[in-house]
């Protein structure tokens, strides 16, 4: 009996432990460097210091952003489906900033417009396995504060 006490004490310490770290599952999660900087997207929601949303409506966006198919029309390139591709980059002894993607994103949060079309605030390239344009629109709006680079949208 007292070894079931022991175990029935010691299994909710571990997954308070496992769920407090936020790696469940543990693998590559879409980061990237600016200005020494990493940003990442947070493995749970709470954790992140940045929430950013999406819409499809052009008109409620705060922050455009276009996929583009021309690595060089782009302000923010992502490539990383090649094996021996640094599986390290964004590894710091800093904590990463940790944006989320909200479903229900608060009316302070931004709010990006993902889209083939411009105008753009941002145009991103993405060929990635662990990367979706969503991940990179959300990840290049939060290294920049969650605001727009330019007055092109307006």
């Amino acid at each position: 009996m007292l070894r079931f006490k022991i175990l029935a004490s010691v299994v909710p310490l571990a997954v308070t432990a496992v769920f407090a770290r936020g790696e469940l599952l543990p693998g590559p999660k879409p980061c990237i460097e600016v200005a020494g900087t990493s940003v990442q997207i947070a493995p749970l929601a709470w954790q992140a210091q940045l929430h950013v949303g999406f819409t499809r409506d052009p008109r409620l966006a705060t922050v455009r952003v276009q996929i583009t198919d021309n690595v060089t029309d782009a302000d923010f390139t992502v490539i990383d489906d090649i094996d021996d591709a640094e599986a390290g980059a964004c590894e710091t002894s800093a904590l990463p900033q940790l944006v989320a993607i909200s479903q229900n994103p608060a009316a302070s949060e931004p709010l990006i417009y993902l889209s083939q079309d411009g105008p753009a605030d941002y145009q991103i390239f993405v060929r990635s396995r662990t990367f979706s344009a969503r991940d990179a629109a959300a990840l290049i709006v939060g290294a920049r504060g969650g605001h727009r680079l330019t007055a092109a949208s307006l």
